[in-house]
């Protein structure tokens, strides 16, 4: 339980202390880990990829209608040939439990609009338009309960087949109509209501507004309270991130996510010529992926394309019993463990955790035979193999606070094979973070451990967002801790973490100074120009540090940088826009001496911002289309500095950009009535936005900074 109290205008307000849980459907959800996708349609399963006898080599076979270019008309009559005789709600069910899922999702409507569901609101459905009549979600839904597993449903929010919604595109990040919109939640409603309890709701594609994204996450959550929402609907609306597809991040992820992946990268929808390899091989692919996603805190949402008649294709259910009998044997070091404790990953595998213990997924014979846990401090009471139970006889070492387990020479695992070490200790595992701050005396975004999560407006402009900033410290001395920050975080709220004891902090002023440097004195160069770019909003085309304005870039095929004369500091620049591009400014500045230094910018739907080869501030724009302004603290070297802005366009018919010199050089001190110990121990910060519109949502407060004063 955490403690919780409220700080305002520097006085403590004592309220109600809150329990800082997760909610019963969150933690339920995320304790799934595993669980089963099928994309399944009656028109395009019945067509398993091929289209007037000739493969459909184009894109992802349940997208056939578009890739092929058939007529509406003609598509719909396929759903006259849907009569699975093979389709059995329990058998598949039964193989997702077999496999070790925990959980079952169906495609209750793809992008074709061919509803695999009973509607009222078209007859362009699994009942009324095939001679099958018979609701496949429905028996599924009733199977999962009968069995024991979770049920879930994807529903795609683009429909080719209704009329009044925006045609088939390229990108499928279509805007949704008015009209379309009512449909969808009259749709959604009935899936709401007539399928038993939802454990998820998997939203696809489309580009809605804000109000859309609102609509059908607040329609879900009023009729079933334990349903999560995919982060797909856009506009940070998921209760749940969702990276993309067949992705794994290498990086832990602060709030509830999960990766989708099927067992062939190349579709979802069945497809008859596909190739399939060896079934050890794939089985191999897809347990490494489920392990990386659960070391890193996220559920594994694994897919199968059953064919047109209802069965699952032999390959596949191979592949998912291969799995199963792993997880057999190793599950507990997947259900209900959480992700790896230390804030590094290893060449040799994979870590997850439970109270006590340590579980070392192998995926790689480690190198020398040794596996090296640093800052393990807690003592190694046994080594056992997962699944047999028996004894490893590793020898344990100490050096540099690091802890080497060296592998018996016989110990080498058959080839494919994932073995699980489960390490268990005397009492609470206890680690040293690798990025601890000794001494430390002021904490900010530069030493900041960033907790990173998913945001964006559409599937096309999504990208890996800043929630928040954490530190690991130790200090000799007992400290006041200050709040230091400028009007770009002035007035906003706080969940300030200290060692485990959360306080809200409104960022109400304080004490005002004028940061010492010499504005004036700076010295700014022309500005430059490369792009446009396709692109999204993170990333770079090419590197961004010690750039030469006379050379292509980011590569010799492409053009030098363009110099805008009449550019000027301080006044709006208009850049060429087009749909999920990127242009970039250049300007050097030079700087007399070193100093901090506050300096605006203007921008549309996404900035990064970069100064001598350094990120210093992305995040996109959660209004479509609008406008944002900015300053942003940047610690300038004496002599020459590189800046370098990325403006992203996705929305807007022009894109704005401005770098503005004329900027208040005023930021604020404001006393905590809270103190750190200074005993030299390990401590530990967390500062995020205290009841932010999302969760996915970036903290942008990139001058907020923390000091300790020991005086």
């Amino acid at each position: 339980m955490k403690k919780s109290f409220v700080f305002l205008l520097g006085l403590v307000v004592m309220g109600k202390l809150l329990l800082a849980q997760t909610p019963v459907a969150q933690t339920e959800w995320k304790n799934q880990k595993y669980s089963m996708f099928i994309h399944w349609g009656a028109i395009y399963s019945t067509l398993g990829g091929v289209w007037e006898g000739k493969p459909v080599t184009r894109g992802y076979s349940e997208q056939i209608q578009s890739h092929a270019g058939i007529y509406s008309d003609v598509y719909g009559d396929v759903a006259k040939q849907f009569h699975p005789e093979h389709w059995n709600a329990d058998s598949i069910v039964l193989l997702a439990k077999a496999a070790g899922m925990k959980s079952v999702v169906m495609t209750s409507k793809h992008h074709d609009g061919f509803c695999m569901f009973h509607t009222a609101c078209t007859d362009y459905n699994v009942v009324d338009a095939t001679p099958f009549k018979r609701d496949v979600l429905k028996e599924l839904s009733d199977a999962c309960r009968r069995h024991g597993l979770k049920f879930g449903m994807y529903f795609s929010l683009i429909d080719w087949h209704f009329p009044q919604a925006y045609p088939i595109s390229s990108s499928n990040s279509d805007p949704i109509t008015p009209e379309h919109h009512e449909f969808n939640k009259k749709q959604v409603t009935e899936l709401m209501t007539n399928y038993g309890p939802v454990s998820e709701i998997w939203f696809d594609m489309g580009s809605l507004t804000a109000q859309q994204s609102r609509d059908l996450a607040d329609i879900v959550h009023r009729l079933q309270p334990g349903c999560m929402v995919s982060g797909r609907l856009g506009n940070d609306a998921g209760d749940f991130c969702v990276m993309g597809d067949n992705q794994y991040p290498d990086y832990k992820i602060a709030s509830a996510w999960q990766t989708p992946a099927s067992v062939y990268d190349e579709t979802w929808g069945y497809r008859s010529w596909q190739q399939h390899g060896k079934a050890t091989d794939k089985a191999h692919e897809k347990l490494e992926g489920l392990i990386k996603v659960v070391s890193r805190g996220g559920n594994y949402l694994l897919n199968i394309g059953p064919r047109g008649d209802g069965s699952v294709v032999d390959f596949e259910k191979e592949v998912l019993l291969l799995n199963g009998a792993w997880l057999k044997l190793n599950g507990e070091a997947v259900y209900g463990a959480s992700a790896n404790p230390f804030d590094t990953t290893f060449a040799w595998g994979e870590v997850t955790a439970k109270p006590g213990k340590l579980y070392l997924h192998l995926l790689q014979q480690p190198e020398q035979g040794t596996i090296i846990l640093p800052g393990l401090n807690s003592k190694i009471s046994k080594v056992t193999l997962l699944g047999s139970g028996k004894k490893v006889p590793v020898k344990i070492s100490l050096k540099d606070n690091n802890t080497y387990l060296r592998l018996p020479a016989d110990f080498k695992p058959a080839d494919k094979e994932i073995p699980v070490l489960a390490v268990a200790f005397r009492g609470a595992v206890d680690i040293t973070p690798g990025h601890l701050l000794r001494h430390a005396t002021r904490l900010n975004r530069h030493n900041a451990t960033p907790l990173f999560s998913f945001s964006g407006v559409d599937y096309e402009s999504y990208y890996r967002s800043e929630v928040g900033e954490s530190w690991a410290f130790t200090a000799q001395k007992p400290a006041a801790l200050q709040l230091v920050y400028s009007d770009a975080e002035k007035g906003r709220r706080i969940a300030l973490t200290l060692n485990d004891v959360t306080s809200e902090v409104l960022l109400d002023g304080g004490v005002t100074t004028t940061l010492k440097n010499d504005a004036a004195s700076l010295q700014w160069g022309p500005m430059y120009s490369a792009g446009p770019f396709w692109s999204g909003i993170d990333g770079t085309h090419g590197s961004v540090k010690n750039i030469d304005p006379a050379q292509p870039w980011p590569d010799k095929d492409n053009a030098a940088w363009t110099l805008h004369s009449d550019w000027k500091n301080d006044a709006p620049i208009t850049l060429t826009a087009g749909r999920s591009v990127a242009s970039y400014i250049l300007q050097e500045i030079t700087a007399p001496k070193a100093g901090d230094y506050l300096v605006g910018f203007n921008s549309g739907d996404g900035i990064a911002v970069y100064l001598n080869g350094e990120e210093q501030v992305l995040h996109n724009n959660p209004e479509r289309g609008g406008t944002q302004s900015e300053a942003v603290l940047l610690s300038l070297k004496e002599g020459k500095n590189q800046l370098v802005v990325k403006y992203y366009n996705r929305f807007a018919k022009q894109a704005v950009a401005g770098i503005n010199r004329n900027v208040p050089q005023v930021i604020y001190i404001q006393q905590l009535p809270v103190y750190i110990k200074g005993n030299g121990k390990v401590e530990s910060c967390v500062i995020r936005e205290a009841n932010p519109v999302s969760v996915h949502r970036n903290l942008r407060m990139p001058n907020l900074a923390l000091v300790l004063d020991s005086k």
